[in-house]
């Protein structure tokens, strides 16, 4: 028990720098996008912070099986090279209770892979789109930040500048709103320039942006026939958002409503989910063999090949999962063929520690 407390600790331990180091980065790159959303006003910026605490589940899911991958490559690589492993194999540990002894802390972390898998993944999928659903009920007014030029909606139609807001949002100041039309071949463009506005909501729900003491250009870009409009009180609508309350991506479905159902798509999923927490033995079983190496050869020798075997695991799965999706896969094979496949090349890998020890004895007798 105190070697494999031992082993259990370097692997672990490995694994959990492993997994922080990229999913630091993962949710860097991320969050720089929801970042970019929010300055270009699509998202309200109180919220990002929300919303990556609501995807790290998603980012866990595929980042901690291949960090134990690789905390086995490195843990066992360091004991290889400081002899640690061969001082173990004198007192009589095998390559068989090895394997035997990493497949503790797997397990332990396929338990978690699949409560991320199962629950909470798909969990913070839907918790994540009604987030969004909620911020396209956000008007632009109320996404409005004083001193930027801001851009609202995919086609950036319009774009509009307060130099100062109130405290309550409810008072702009120094307004600056330029519009463009839609029609390419005869575009125009409208300008907007006033001291101050405020928004106002009526009856029927519609939000207008009331702007008083401005101005108003319209024209069309190359073109002498701009119209000046001198204004005291000027009402810009407000485009009425889009809310909706539904979620129909299938990552945010629970898995207890993904069994039974006809369509491909929902059956492809399930599989994802089940083949996932299955993945993370089956790569502790083939990193201990590739984790060997001589001393005079380094730690990293084999790091490469043992992640493009890795990669190559995950894009079968992938690609099958695409062809269970299109249909050109029967159903009651599924994703389990990728799985026997490496399974299979793992059993190679460990042939020498697998083998019958009354014939691995004949074998050395003979030698």
């Amino acid at each position: 028990m105190i070697v494999f407390r031992y082993l259990s600790r370097q692997v672990l331990l490995t694994l959990a720098a492993v997994s922080g180091v990229l999913l630091l980065i993962i949710m860097s790159g991320r969050f720089i996008k929801y970042l970019a959303q929010a300055a270009a006003g699509q998202l309200d910026p109180s919220v990002l912070f929300l919303i990556m605490g609501y995807r790290l589940p998603g980012f866990m899911l595929l980042i901690v099986p291949l960090g134990l991958f690789l905390g086995i490559l490195l843990a066992y690589g360091r004991m290889y090279l400081e002899s640690e492993m061969t001082v173990l194999s004198a007192t009589g540990m095998s390559d068989r209770r090895l394997l035997l002894y990493t497949q503790g802390p797997a397990l332990l972390v396929m338990v978690l892979v699949a409560a991320l898998s199962f629950w909470l993944a798909p969990l913070g999928v839907y918790q994540t789109q009604q987030l969004f659903n909620q911020q396209d009920a956000v008007t632009e007014f109320d996404t409005l930040a004083a001193g930027r030029f801001q851009s609202v909606g995919r086609s950036a139609s319009r774009v509009t500048y307060a130099g100062g807001l109130s405290e309550d949002r409810s008072e702009l100041h120094d307004v600056f709103i330029a519009e463009r039309s839609n029609a390419r071949a005869q575009a125009s463009i409208g300008v907007l320039l006033a001291e101050g506005g405020r928004q106002q909501m009526n009856a029927d729900g519609s939000r207008y942006l009331v702007l008083y003491n401005g101005y108003r250009y319209d024209g069309h870009p190359g073109h002498a026939d701009f119209r000046l409009v001198r204004y005291d009180t000027y009402g810009v609508l407000l485009p009425q958002p889009e809310a909706a309350t539904e979620v129909t991506d299938r990552e945010a479905m629970p898995t207890r409503e993904l069994f039974g159902q006809s369509d491909p798509r929902l059956r492809a999923e399930l599989q994802w989910r089940i083949a996932i927490p299955l993945l993370v033995p089956i790569v502790a079983f083939f990193a201990v063999p590739l984790a060997r190496v001589n001393p005079r050869q380094g730690r990293f020798l084999k790091l490469l090949p043992a992640i493009l075997l890795y990669m190559s695991y995950l894009a079968m799965l992938i690609t099958a999962r695409g062809w269970l999706e299109s249909g050109r896969q029967p159903d009651w094979l599924g994703l389990w063929w990728v799985h026997a496949v490496f399974l299979m090349a793992g059993v190679l890998l460990n042939w020498q520690a697998l083998r019958p020890l009354r014939l691995r004895e004949v074998q050395h007798a003979s030698a």
